[in-house]
């Protein structure tokens, strides 16, 4: 079985050999995070978004972040803001998606050797309310974003796939090779984007991966918006002392995969030599189960200490949402064995890790 040593190997390999990347949605949770372990592993990185549903301060905090890591203390801060390359810009737009193949720094260019495209407009309760907009932005924007990638001729396009692509497959654990009928327009979107990938593939022998994410957390997830991820909104909510709403009996289960195992994975899929490994899509998950009922009681024991109005604290239960499917578990043997994938955080340290960000942000002014 692979082991961490497998990415670390990957880690040394990049410092020693620095590549140019294209990180889409760069501003939002997981492009900031990306862009974060690019620049701490000092790549070039070309960032864009067009802020619609990321923020700027993302970038701020990320470039702070690379700052602390070993490869740039002591160094001076603009060479590193001198790494990163951004642009303001909308995926819709073909002419932003061409733009943004080349680095640029002062009289410097580089062509995109990597694209990792995470622009999307996620949510299945937003594409039930606008499937139009996301829609455009997903199908649309991620074929601008193919086209010009495939024009750029770049090593390698890996892009966020998603678990709703299962839709009401009943079984478990979920398998990339077995999914069923989607139960959303956004999970609509995300199967579409793994048939473009394919026929992209067989028509012009253009690399790609897709990575199905399974309930991803960690620092800089935007706890606020009627669409915001269930782990930062019950934070918020209990630091708040505000009720948590739990759809369904608290039953329903998910396979929450932290950050650093996202990141770990979208770098390996990027930069692997393995052939069989290509034109492939995987799971991205660490293959445990946790209800809601259990992450509620997690969230709020890890809060305890800091908050004594939680002691007692009892979640509010209201009907199950539409479009969401009862239970996710991912078989991850499958990028594992093709990729080298170890996942390095379960539920528990990941949220560890990742607390004392959620309380300093959700307990500064500029949070309320």
């Amino acid at each position: 079985m692979p082991t961490a040593n497998h990415y670390e190997t990957l880690k040394a390999h990049l410092l020693a050999a620095p590549r140019t990347w294209l990180v889409t949605g760069v501003a939002g949770f997981i492009g900031s995070n990306l862009l974060e372990t690019l620049l701490s592993l000092n790549q070039r990185v070309v960032g864009l978004d067009n802020f619609a549903t990321g923020h700027r301060h993302n970038l701020q905090a990320a470039l702070d972040d690379a700052s602390q890591t070993p490869a740039w203390l002591g160094k001076p801060r603009t060479e590193l803001a001198a790494q990163f390359h951004f642009i303001e810009g909308d995926i819709r737009n073909l002419d932003a998606c061409r733009q943004a193949m080349t680095w640029k720094s002062g009289e410097t260019t580089c062509p995109v050797d990597y694209v990792l495209h995470q622009a999307a407009l996620g949510s299945v309760p937003r594409s039930i309310e606008d499937p139009i907009t996301t829609n455009q932005a997903n199908i649309d924007g991620f074929l601008n974003m193919l086209v010009a990638a495939r024009d750029a001729q770049v090593s390698r396009f890996v892009y966020a796939a998603s678990s709703s692509t299962y839709g009401d497959h009943p079984g478990l654990p979920k398998v990339e090779d077995r999914i069923g009928k989607p139960l959303s327009p956004y999970a609509v979107t995300k199967y579409v984007n793994e048939l473009y990938a394919d026929v992209f593939a067989r028509t012009y022998g253009f690399k790609t991966i897709g990575l199905r994410y399974f309930n991803i957390f960690g620092k800089r997830q935007d706890p606020e918006g009627a669409y915001a991820a269930v782990i930062p909104k019950w934070i918020s909510a209990m630091i708040n002392n505000q009720p948590v709403y739990i759809n369904g009996d608290g039953e329903t289960s998910r396979d929450f995969c932290y950050i650093a195992n996202t990141i770990q994975v979208n770098l390996l899929a990027a930069t692997t030599d393995n052939p069989e490994a290509v034109n492939q899509v995987y799971n991205v998950a660490v293959g445990d189960r946790t209800t809601l009922n259990q992450l509620c009681d997690s969230l709020s024991g890890n809060l305890g200490a800091r908050f004594p109005h939680l002691k007692g604290f009892k979640p509010s239960y209201r009907d199950f949402r539409a479009g969401d499917v009862r239970h996710s578990l991912a078989d991850i043997g499958k990028a594992a064995s093709l990729l080298g994938y170890a996942p390095s955080h379960r539920i528990d340290a990941g949220l560890q890790e990742s607390m004392a960000w959620y309380v300093g942000y959700l307990t500064t002014p500029q949070a309320q």
